[in-house]
């Protein structure tokens, strides 16, 4: 017996639970990460999924009945399965079943089963734990725990309840799946458990890439996601599912001079990031943003390896690799693209000098984004010669210092030429055209370089003044 501790919105619910149980004459369990998580002392899990030596969805629908307001109840057929939403609770409710995959399925043939048959199928020992519904929530309360869970909880240790090449056989997602929890709480894959992801990775293909993409987003949500991405690059799985992350392992040697691993610089960009901001299109920016390296890697005997344009290439990359993970491909997409293809920006001005010009260019393009793609190019700092990063780190205190100044000055932050194409079409009577296009630019780029300031005034003398040149007369 051991005292469960239970959050003040979650014991109405499970007496309900336990009313319906008891109405259907069925046994039913809270099972799985909520008992785990209350084990660990987090309360971060908000849902709550019960087992019931039964039907799942005649229990859901028993339970539903009995709140108020009354949820909107989901019932997948299939799967003998049912899930409802109550004052922020997520509540899934499924018979205890058998599960297993045919060799080349995505999906699962299920069998009706026992509780035993129940936790003979779940993932992790850690994750086997069951709770009657019919506990004293108030007091000590009797966990049951087949698989010895309780002590692999207090090592720390990640380990299948039956042998991993059956638990990973019947659903391969379960090695990402150790893999993101061994990252989420700081655990270590065992030892039989690893080599049998490392053996079974190829049966990752038959699974959706929409539940591969779930679990690479928690890994990614986490405070260190080097630790995840480490362990999928040795046990083979992230050649799979992310090859273009993998390519970037690996030091080449010409004339004696190597390259940095950029594999490890990635991961440590991502895990410095990781350190400032929770955004998680930022972080996959600090994943992305060397991703072209490896396809623009050259050796020059002057310069040494060079990756002109990586950052160019990368950005291209972005759209097409978000559209295989299944990420989304709006403004999310666009934002990452921007990082990957500024991120050598403020590295470039604070190696060159900064120069009014320059950080009037970089705030143009970074727009509203600027101190996220400062975020980042910070993280990008990554040398093991503290003189240099030093130096680094003291310029860059002086590149915001001018980006605030100039900022303030200027307006430049999304900011648009004061001349639009409509004012230059009127001003001049011409339709949509080339030269159109051409006083549009030199107003921005006098404007980017200090010649003229930004306001309406500068730039409509310079557009008249580029209007003759190219031969345009005034017709207001």
């Amino acid at each position: 017996m051991q005292k469960f501790y239970l959050k003040p919105d979650e014991l109405p619910v499970l007496r309900k639970i336990a009313e319906a149980a008891a109405e259907l004459n069925v046994a039913a369990y809270v099972v799985g990460g909520f008992v785990r998580d209350r084990l660990l002392g987090r309360e971060n899990k908000k849902d709550i999924d019960i087992v019931c030596v039964g039907s799942g969805i005649a229990l859901a629908e028993a339970v539903a009945k009995r709140l108020s307001p009354k949820p909107k109840l989901q019932v997948y057929q299939r799967f003998g399965t049912a899930a409802l939403t109550w004052r922020g609770l997520d509540l899934e409710f499924v018979g205890a079943r058998k599960e297993s995959y045919n060799a080349d399925s995505r999906k699962p043939v299920v069998e009706d089963g026992t509780l035993d048959d129940d936790q003979n199928r779940r993932d992790f020992t850690i994750n086997t734990f069951a709770v009657s519904v019919q506990s004293d929530w108030n007091g000590e309360v009797e966990i049951i725990d087949s698989f010895e869970g309780r002590s692999d909880l207090a090592n720390g240790i990640i380990r299948t309840p039956l042998d991993p090449d059956i638990t990973f056989s019947d659903d391969p997602l379960r090695m990402l799946r150790a893999i993101r929890f061994a990252t989420q709480l700081g655990f270590r894959i065992d030892d039989r458990t690893f080599q049998s992801i490392t053996k079974n990775a190829s049966r990752i293909k038959i699974i959706s890439q929409e539940r591969v993409i779930d679990e690479l987003q928690k890994i990614m949500h986490t405070p260190k996601p080097s630790v995840g991405f480490k362990l999928l690059f040795q046990t083979g799985l992230l050649k799979l599912i992310f090859p273009e992350v993998a390519n970037l392992h690996g030091v080449e040697w010409r004339e004696g001079i190597g390259h940095k691993d950029n594999f490890y610089h990635t991961l440590q960009v991502l895990d410095n990031l990781c350190a400032t901001s929770d955004n998680i299109w930022l972080r996959w920016s600090a994943l992305l943003h060397d991703i072209a390296k490896p396809k623009t890697k050259r050796f020059d005997p002057v310069e040494g390896w060079t990756f002109h344009a990586h950052e160019a290439v990368g950005a291209k990359w972005v759209p097409r690799i978000f559209e295989r993970m299944k990420l989304p491909l709006d403004a999310k997409m666009k934002y990452v693209q921007k990082h990957v293809e500024l991120h050598m920006r403020p590295i470039a001005l604070t190696k060159d000098g900064i120069t009014d010009s320059a950080v009037r260019r970089l705030l143009f393009d970074a727009g509203d984004d600027i101190d996220d793609l400062m975020l980042l190019a910070k993280a990008d700092i990554t040398s093991k010669n503290d003189e240099k990063v030093k130096r680094y780190l003291q310029n860059y205190v002086l590149l915001q210092e001018r980006l605030i100044e100039i900022e303030e000055k200027d307006k430049l932050r999304n900011w648009q030429p004061p001349i639009t194409g409509e004012i230059i079409m009127e001003t001049f009577g011409i339709p949509p055209s080339r030269e159109v296009g051409m006083v549009k630019n030199t107003i921005r780029e006098a404007i980017l370089e200090g010649d003229i300031q930004n306001n309406y005034d500068e730039a409509f003398a310079l557009m008249l003044r580029r209007g003759a040149e190219l031969g345009l007369e005034c017709t207001i």
